[in-house]
C-alpha cells in the first residue's frame, strides 16, 4: 500500500497532472459560487473532457472539482445570504449573520479553513476505508438507516430554540412537501394536482434557493440597503483562524460526521451538514449564540460538507454504489476507462485509488488557498446596495432552479416557496427544520417500509445500532426532565429563605416563585455573553434582527394556512393506496396538532402585543413591490425566454429600483446576458424557453 501511495504521489510531479488538478479546482470553485449548480453540474461540465485524457489525469480533473465545490459555495451564502448549493444553507444561518455585523472576513476565514480540514480528514477517512469500510457499511441495514433519518429530523427541536412547536411544525411541513411525487413504497403519485413536473417531486435546489435565497432577495430589495450594516469587511481573517483553533473539536467532529454521512446511502451533503450543525448545538454548553453569528455554527458544517464528498467515494469505489449524483458521474468516468469499482479495484488498481485520495487532499488545500485570494474582493459585495446585486442574482437563481426538471413550473414553485420563506422569517418560524424535513422525507419513508417488510418489530428494535440511536434520541429528553426536577427541588428549598429575606430587605428579595430559575437564567446569559461554546472567551453577541410580524394577526393567519394545508393533505391522502397513504396521514395528523398548539400561542401573543399596524403595513407594501419585480421577470421569461428576458428585465430593474446610471446599466446587462449565453453554449446549461424565443437561442 505504501508503494502504491508513493507512486500515486509521484505522479503529481508531472506538470500535466498538476495542470489537470488546478483546472478541476478552478472549475469547481466557479461552479460553487454560482447558486444552484453544485458538484453535479461541475462534474457534468468536465465529463466530456475526460475522454481525451489518461485515467490519472481525468481523475485529477474530476476530483479536483468535487473536492472544492463546498468550499466556494460558502462565499455567496455568507456575503449575500444566497447559498451556492443546498448544503450551504446551514452556513447561511451564522455566516450571513456574522457578515451583517461587518465580520464577513472572519466568517469566510472560519469556513475556508474548516472546509480544508474537512477535506483532509475526508482523504484520511478514504485511506482508512480501504481495509475497514466493508464490515462497517455492512453493519448498517434498513433499521439503522431508518433510525438515522429519525435522528436527523429530531434536529428540528434543537434548531428551534425560541419555539419548539414552531420548529416542529416547519419540519412537518417539510416532510409533507417532500412527499410530493412518486411514493417510494407504492406505484402511485401523490399531491401532483395533475402536473407533469411534480410527478418527480420538487428539486432540492429549487426548494433551498426559494426558501432561503428568494426570501432574502424579497426582504433586502424591500429595504434597499446593503447586506452588511457596517463599513469594511472586517479585519477578521486572522481571528477566523484563531476561532478554528479554539473550536477545533467542532471542526473535527463535523468532519467525522461528514465522512459517515457520505458513506451511508441516501443521506447526502445537505442532511449531513445539518446533522453536523445539530451535533454542534447538542455538544455545546451555551446554545443561544447559534444563528446569531456563532463561529461554531460555521466550523462544524463546513468541516462536514467537504468530508462528505470524500465519504461519497467510499461506497462508489468499494462497492460500485454511488453515494451522490456527482459520485455517479465519477463512476461513469471510471467505467469509460474500463475500471470496474469493487474489491478488484483495491487489488488491481490501487494506484488509481491513491491518485483519487491525493487529488482530494491537494485540491482541498489548493481550493482553500484560492478562496482566500478571491474572498477579499468578493466580500465587498456585501456592502453594495442590494438592489444592484439583485438584478443579476434573480436571473441566475431562476436559471439554476430550472436545470433539474427543465419545466417552467419549477420556477413558479420556487417563487411561491420564496414567499413562504419570507413569511416564515417575518412570523418568527425557523426555516432550517423545514429544509431538514424535506431532505429526509423520502429516505424516512423508504427505510421504514424496507424495515417493516424485512423484520419483525421485536427483531429490528433490539438491534445494537438501533438501540444506541434510540438512546441518543431519548437522552436529551431524560436530561431535561432530570434538570427540571432538580430545579423544582431547589425552588422549594429556596422558598423559606426567600420569605425571610423579604422581611429584612424590601426590594432586593428573590421571593418570587421561580427565583431559582431566574438565577440560573442570569448565569446562563452571563456565560453566553462571555464565553464560546467550548469555554473560550468571546465578545458579546451583536444581534441585528430585521422587522417581524409578531404582535399582529399575520402569525395567526399563517397558522391558519398551515391548518388548511395539513387538513387538506389528510383528506387527499384518503384516496391513496394503503402503503402510499400511511406516512402522509401521519405527517398531516401531527401537523394539524402542532398547528393548533402554535395557533393558541400566537393568539396569546397577539393579545399581549397587538397594536403594531404602522410597522407591518410599510413592510408589506415594500415587499409586494419587490415580489412584483420577480413576477415580472417570470412573465417576460414565459413570453421570450430567459436570455432575452434578462436583456429586458435587468436594465429596467437597475433603472427603476437600483437608480443606476445608463452606462453602468449597459455594462451590467451585457455581462449578465453574455454569461447566460456562455453557460448555454460552453457548459450546456439549459435556458428556459418562451413562446416566442428566437430559433438561434433555442
Amino acid at each position: 500500500m505504501l508503494d502504491a501511495a508513493a507512486s500515486a504521489l509521484g505522479g503529481f510531479l508531472d506538470p500535466q497532472m498538476i495542470l489537470m488538478l488546478i483546472s478541476g479546482v478552478l472549475a469547481g470553485l466557479v461552479m460553487g459560487i454560482i447558486p444552484g449548480l453544485g458538484g453535479t453540474g461541475a462534474v457534468a461540465i468536465l465529463l466530456p473532457f475526460v475522454f481525451v485524457l489518461e485515467p490519472q489525469q481525468a481523475l485529477a480533473l474530476i476530483i479536483g472539482a468535487t473536492a472544492v465545490i463546498h468550499t466556494s459555495d460558502t462565499i455567496t451564502a455568507v456575503l449575500i445570504g444566497v447559498p451556492g448549493s443546498a448544503s450551504a444553507t446551514v452556513t447561511t444561518l451564522d455566516g450571513h449573520a456574522m457578515a451583517k455585523q461587518g465580520q464577513a472576513a472572519r466568517a469566510l476565514s472560519i469556513a475556508f479553513i474548516s472546509s480544508m480540514v474537512g477535506g483532509l480528514v475526508g482523504a484520511i477517512g478514504l485511506t482508512l476505508a480501504i481495509p475497514l469500510a466493508r464490515p462497517l457499511v455492512l453493519m448498517f441495514g434498513s433499521p439503522e438507516l431508518f433510525m438515522l433519518t429519525v435522528l436527523g429530523i429530531s434536529l428540528a427541536a434543537l434548531l428551534s430554540r425560541g419555539n419548539v412547536a414552531k420548529g416542529l411544525l416547519a419540519g412537518a411541513f417539510g416532510l409533507l412537501i417532500g412527499q410530493i411525487g412518486a411514493a417510494p413504497a407504492a406505484a402511485e403519485y401523490r399531491f401532483t394536482f395533475g402536473s407533469l413536473f411534480l410527478t418527480e417531486g420538487l428539486d432540492l435546489v429549487a426548494v433551498a434557493l426559494g426558501t432561503f435565497g428568494i426570501a432574502e432577495i424579497i426582504a433586502l430589495i424591500a429595504r434597499k440597503t446593503s447586506v452588511a450594516s457596517k463599513t469594511g469587511i472586517g479585519g477578521g481573517w486572522g481571528r477566523g483562524f484563531r476561532d478554528v483553533l479554539t473550536h477545533w473539536g467542532q471542526v473535527l467532529r463535523g468532519a467525522l460526521v461528514g465522512v459517515w454521512a457520505g458513506v451511508l446511502p441516501g443521506i447526502g451533503a445537505t442532511a449531513g451538514s445539518w446533522i453536523a450543525y445539530g451535533q454542534a448545538i447538542a455538544t455545546s454548553k451555551d446554545k443561544r449564540r447559534f444563528g446569531k453569528g456563532d463561529p461554531r455554527g460555521i466550523a462544524a458544517p463546513e468541516g462536514a460538507n467537504t468530508s462528505i464528498a470524500a465519504g461519497d467515494l467510499i461506497p462508489t469505489l468499494l462497492f460500485g454504489i454511488p453515494g451522490s449524483a456527482a459520485a455517479a458521474l465519477l463512476l461513469g468516468a471510471l467505467l469509460v476507462f474500463g475500471i470496474e469499482p469493487g474489491p478488484r479495484l483495491i487489488t488491481q488498481d490501487l494506484d488509481l485509488v491513491y491518485t483519487i485520495i491525493w487529488s482530494f487532499a491537494l485540491a482541498a488545500v489548493l481550493g482553500a488557498a484560492l478562496c482566500f485570494l478571491l474572498a477579499a474582493p468578493l466580500a465587498r459585495l456585501s456592502f453594495i446596495r442590494f438592489p444592484v446585486l439583485a438584478g443579476g442574482l434573480v436571473v441566475i437563481m431562476f436559471v439554476a432552479a430550472f436545470q433539474a426538471s427543465q419545466e417552467f413550473g419549477v420556477m413558479q414553485v420556487m417563487l411561491l416557496l420564496g414567499v413562504f420563506g419570507w413569511l416564515m422569517k417575518m412570523c418568527d418560524y425557523p426555516r432550517a427544520p423545514f429544509l431538514i424535513g424535506f431532505v429526509l422525507s423520502i429516505p424516512l419513508e423508504r427505510y421504514y417500509f424496507l424495515t417493516e417488510s424485512l423484520y419483525e418489530p421485536t427483531e429490528w428494535l433490539t438491534r445494537p445500532g438501533v438501540v444506541v440511536m434510540i438512546a441518543i434520541l431519548l437522552a436529551p429528553l431524560l436530561f431535561k426532565l432530570v434538570k427540571a426536577l432538580l430545579r423544582a427541588r431547589r425552588q422549594r428549598n429556596a422558598a423559606p429563605a426567600s420569605v425571610g429575606a423579604g422581611a429584612t430587605s424590601e426590594g432586593t428579595s428573590p421571593g418570587a416563585a421561580g427565583s431559582g430559575t431566574d438565577t440560573d437564567d442570569q448565569g446562563e446569559r452571563s456565560n453566553d455573553a462571555t464565553t464560546g461554546g467550548d469555554g473560550a472567551a468571546a465578545e458579546p453577541v451583536i444581534s441585528e434582527p430585521g422587522p417581524t410580524f409578531t404582535g399582529t394577526y399575520w402569525p395567526m393567519s399563517l397558522a391558519g394556512v398551515f391548518l388548511v394545508v395539513f387538513g387538506g393533505a389528510w383528506v387527499m391522502s384518503q384516496g391513496f393506496g394503503e402503503d402510499a397513504r400511511l406516512v402522509p396521514q401521519l405527517v398531516a395528523g401531527i401537523g394539524v396538532l402542532l398547528t393548533l398548539i402554535v395557533g393558541v400561542q400566537e393568539y396569546r401573543r397577539w393579545r399581549e402585543e397587538r397594536g403594531r399596524d404602522s410597522e407591518w403595513r410599510t413592510e408589506v407594501k415594500w415587499t409586494a413591490h419587490a415580489l412584483g419585480w420577480l413576477c415580472l421577470f417570470l412573465a417576460i421569461t414565459w413570453v421570450i425566454g430567459a436570455v432575452l428576458a434578462a436583456a429586458v428585465f435587468v436594465p429596467l430593474f437597475l433603472w427603476r429600483v437600483a437608480s443606476m446610471r445608463p452606462v453602468p446599466i449597459a455594462i451590467y446587462t451585457s455581462v449578465v446576458v453574455a454569461a447566460l449565453v456562455l453557460l448555454q453554449v460552453l457548459a450546456d446549461i439549459s435556458m428556459p424557453m418562451g413562446w416566442f424565443t428566437p430559433a438561434f437561442l433555442a
